[in-house]
């Protein structure tokens, strides 16, 4: 099975240090399972509306993170936004 690496962005990073410990305890976690299985069942990994190949995946019912794979090599997710749920869809 493959294990892929996560790399950050700006974005990503800026937004993860917003969240209180607690929430940024749990994009931890759920990053560990994005490691290892992207499409993991309680991630409920989905495709963006947009027509990309940008991915939400669920850390809890109220926070997503917003990542895709790297265009030039496929076993690096590339975190591009974490946060809540309502303040991602705009």
């Amino acid at each position: 099975m493959t294990k892929y690496t996560v790399s950050f962005t700006k974005i990503f990073d800026r937004e993860f240090d917003k969240l209180s410990k607690i929430d940024q305890k749990r994009v931890m976690k759920t990053l560990s399972l994005l490691k290892n299985s992207p499409f993991y069942p309680s991630l409920r990994t989905k495709k963006m509306e947009g027509g990309d190949d940008t991915m939400e995946s669920r850390v809890n019912r109220d926070m997503r993170i917003i990542w895709q794979f790297d265009e030039d090599d496929g076993n690096i997710i590339v975190a591009l936004d974490v946060g809540h749920h309502d303040v991602l869809k705009g």
